[in-house]
């Protein structure tokens, strides 16, 4: 029998200067378990390290969720995990967590860092499926959920990655898609999609005030959106038309927009989000607790309106009347936590049909 050949050694990606400046280059970032006195020092300055994902309201959600030894949770958005290496321990000894997302990427690095730790399938369970689909899994569970956190939006990790389209402020792919295997990507939808359909997204999905102006624009463009780049080129050739123009701030908030705009359109983020909030009465044991952290409007009021609409029914005791906001300090930390909005609900034990 003979021994394989040993792979060769494949040198880090060189770069000029003393800072990397792309993704691939900043090899310490993307491997925190090796460099950690330097990726602390980056956290320090209130940034997030390449490749990984900062957990927003960890104290507040698990004050909210209070989960305890023996008890089911229910992790929409697995993500990095960083809410899951919170709340897991206090689920010791019993207890069970059913973690759940979408992207191929990174749900495999995921779940190896997880089971590094020592978290065996007794105790986390991941499946790669939409978080839609929790009655699912009801069976596996024991008949429902003590507790659901949905931590919705875009993670950390995906919008660094250029590869992945989900910002402008790199250029790549016009991706945008949270799972890369399925459905097409945004300059694929593009192609084909009308202005007035265009505009019509860009306000509901984003609250866009310049929706009517960035779509002609995309639409009008005279060489085919492929990149990141390629759309926000088209979007500020729109803008520089307005009387008046808008300022540099304005015309990154647009770029912002248009991007979410598109990223919710491609993955379908809407309407998942409603069917989830449709089955979470079915879903929670009597007095389970529920925490949703949103993003953006569109989804804080769909939020709203299905905790209200459940009180109203009686099907929650109790609703977060306004929402949570990160502190004063963890928006400094991390800035990308300061759009956040926190709500919860309380189940009650009347019967969901």
């Amino acid at each position: 029998m003979t021994e394989e050949a040993p792979k060769p050694h494949k040198r880090r990606v060189r770069y000029s200067g003393t800072h990397p400046r792309r993704f691939e280059q900043k090899y310490k970032e993307l491997d925190p378990a090796k460099y950690a006195d330097q990726i602390e020092h980056i956290i320090a300055k209130g940034l997030t390290p390449a490749g990984t994902h900062r957990p927003i309201c960890v104290d507040e959600i698990l004050q909210i969720l209070s989960p305890k030894p023996g008890e089911t949770i229910f992790d929409a958005t697995l993500g990095y995990g960083g809410h899951a290496r919170k709340i897991l321990p206090k689920l010791l000894p019993g207890g069970r967590y059913f973690a759940v997302d979408v992207d191929t990427v990174e749900l495999p690095k995921t779940e190896a860092r997880l089971r590094a730790e020592g978290y065996g399938p007794d105790v986390l369970t991941i499946r790669k499926m939409n978080y839609a689909g929790i009655l699912g899994l009801l069976g596996e569970a024991g008949g429902g959920f003590d507790c659901v956190l949905a931590d919705l939006g875009v993670s950390s990790m995906q919008l660094d990655n250029p590869e992945r389209g989900f910002t402008y402020k790199a250029d790549g792919p016009l991706d945008l898609r949270l799972n890369p295997e399925r459905g097409q990507p945004a300059s694929e939808f593009l192609k084909t999609v009308t202005a007035d359909k265009l505009k019509a997204l860009f306000e509901e999905n984003s609250d866009e005030p310049h929706a009517l102006m960035a779509a002609r624009a995309i639409k009008e463009a005279v060489l085919p959106i492929k990149t990141t780049s390629d759309l926000a080129k088209a979007v500020r050739a729109g803008l520089a038309k307005a009387s008046p123009k808008p300022g540099e701030e304005d015309i990154k908030k647009t770029l912002q927009r248009v991007f979410q705009a598109l990223r919710i359109e491609v993955n379908g983020e809407f309407s998942a989000l409603d069917r989830f909030l449709e089955a979470l009465p079915w879903a929670v044991k009597p007095g389970g607790r529920i925490a949703v952290l949103t993003f953006h409007s569109g989804e804080d009021r769909r939020v709203k309106k299905a905790f209200f609409r459940g009180e109203e029914q009686g099907l929650y005791s109790s609703v977060a009347q306004t929402p949570s906001r990160p502190s004063a300090a963890e928006r400094r930390s991390n800035p990308r936590s300061s759009s956040a909005k926190l709500r919860w609900a309380v189940r009650s034990a009347k019967p969901a049909f």
